[in-house]
């Protein structure tokens, strides 16, 4: 039998957005590898539940995972904003979406400043929207280049203190659909993701192994936001209803 200890034994790692998709495995791995998890939803079932986007929610949880740990080692903002475009998104939507996907995660890491551990790391989860978009995701992608440009911001601000990088997904499938066929093929690496793609990465960048990375976004998906696309090209056709 192996006597090897778990790499985050003893570790505190606090999850946001943590009760389903990307951020519950995230949960799970972290739990795999020892490390105690401190997650919080707006659905019930995690360590703490709460919006997000509310100042006293962020400042009540913050509270209690340091009454009950001391410390935190791994802080991983994974909650997901709120998708409106502009022809549907009110004043108030777009700033709650900005509240949850960029305000949260600056609050949030201020609060924990003077307890992360020594070699403590965030992990900051964005979106390849971060830098390209389809019509009517204005919050959505707001947010998302929101915490990118916030993740570069942090890791300077806490250089020597606290790593901080961001991860920026593609296509991740999250529920039991199974995609085949263009949906898979158009992607270079053949597939559509999963949650795991994600949290494997996350664990990475929170463990020594990844030491010397901080201020870096790395974006998994597939490959797609490298793929060239020009109408009529390699039997990709644009189809339009302009003029009718």
């Amino acid at each position: 039998m192996s006597t090897e200890k778990s790499p985050f034994t003893n570790k505190v790692a606090v999850v946001t957005g943590g009760a389903k998709g990307i951020g519950r495995a995230i949960g799970e791995e972290f739990r795999k590898a020892g490390a105690t998890v401190c997650d919080i939803d707006r659905l019930p079932g995690c360590y703490f539940t709460g919006d997000l986007a509310d100042q006293k929610v962020l400042e009540a949880f913050a509270h209690k995972v340091i009454a009950d740990y001391g410390h935190v080692d791994c802080l991983v903002h994974n909650a997901l904003p709120l998708m409106k475009g502009i022809d549907a998104c009110s004043y108030e939507d777009f700033n709650y979406a900005l509240r949850v996907g960029v305000t949260a995660p600056f609050y949030l890491t201020k609060l924990f400043v003077p307890y992360f551990a020594p070699g403590a790391s965030v992990v900051n989860i964005s979106s390849s929207r971060d830098r390209m978009s389809q019509p009517q995701t204005e919050s959505y992608t707001a947010a998302k280049g929101g915490i990118s440009a916030l993740t570069h911001a942090l890791a300077v601000s806490l250089a020597g203190r606290v790593r901080v990088n961001s991860i920026s997904p593609g296509w991740i499938e999250t529920g039991d659909q199974v995609w085949s066929g263009p949906d898979a093929a158009q992607q270079p690496a053949g597939r559509v993701g999963n949650p795991l793609d994600i949290a494997h990465m996350v664990l990475f960048l929170c463990s020594d192994k990844a030491g010397f990375i901080t201020g870096e976004n790395i974006c998994i998906d597939g490959g797609m936001t490298h793929q060239m696309i020009y109408h009529n090209d390699f039997g990709w056709t644009l189809e339009t209803d302009q003029g009718k």
